[in-house]
């Protein structure tokens, strides 16, 4: 329980970093585009609240989950897109009002769950710790998509550390979405952290490593950045081929970005 608080606190930080920049958003600039093709950044703080709102259900009523789920499988390119769309047709003051209290109830829930419960996702099944890490995960990487729509720039923070574990977990997950057969091999990965210290994963004498700044490695696995604007090295046949479809979150392989875009 204690690394789930620690984890639920991080994931209010990350939340209320975005909330500072959409909060007072006259109602016009809701419907800016972002970065993620057809995408206001009313369709992004509606994903998240929609996003939220399946973690609640997949903690709570494991049944209704899998109704959920289903109907996903069934249209997975454009369930998502979907379900954005309808939440951001919501007036903002309603959908802002929706998404901090469904983070609320998404803590609560969370605590709730029993010690060694897994949940049923989108993707693999996971523990609560695994799931507020994904959840901040997503809440980072949109918040990056507003960030980049206003215009605005954000400092990286220690919590880059939880996108970018997630990120090395789902290697395997990354060629299994695409398709892709690999023999998997340990990877080393070694990332500088924004207070300059080393993060790092897997055995010091891997012939597959990657290595640059963290936050490059976290807009890489979560696809908002294409690899060519980043300052990543990979070393070994494997870490160059993962760094081409790295993918951090569940579901059909990601679009991608196009070179040369924010910086």
């Amino acid at each position: 329980m204690t690394v789930l608080n620690s984890l639920l606190a991080d994931l209010a930080a990350e939340s209320a970093e975005l909330d500072a920049m959409v909060g007072d958003l006259p109602a016009t600039d809701w419907a800016r585009p972002t970065p993620a093709s057809g995408w206001t950044i009313a369709h992004q703080i509606a994903h998240l609240a929609w996003t939220d709102r399946q973690a609640v259900r997949a903690a709570t009523d494991a049944a209704g989950f899998a109704a959920e789920a289903g109907a996903a499988l069934a249209n997975p390119a454009g369930f998502v897109d979907a379900a954005a769309d309808q939440g951001a047709r919501q007036p903002p003051a309603e959908l802002l009002a929706a998404w901090r209290a469904g983070r609320d109830r998404l803590a609560a829930a969370l605590r709730a769950v029993p010690a060694g419960q897994k949940l049923p996702w989108f993707g693999p099944a996971m523990g609560t710790a695994s799931m507020a890490t994904a959840r901040l995960m997503e809440t980072w990487a949109h918040g990056l998509d507003v960030a980049d729509a206003l215009g605005a720039s954000r400092a990286p923070t220690a919590r880059l550390r939880h996108v970018a574990h997630i990120g090395v977990r789902t290697l395997g997950f990354s060629f299994q979405a695409n398709g892709l057969e690999v023999a998997l091999e340990p990877v080393r990965v070694e990332l500088a952290a924004p207070d300059g210290t080393r993060w790092s994963w897997g055995p010091q004498d891997a012939a597959n490593r990657v290595r640059g700044p963290a936050l490059d490695f976290c807009q890489l696995v979560t696809q908002r950045r294409h690899r060519d604007d980043l300052a990543l090295l990979a070393v070994g046949d494997l870490a160059c081929r993962w760094l081409e479809v790295a993918q951090a979150f569940a579901g059909p392989p990601g679009a991608g970005r196009a070179p040369g875009g924010p910086t």
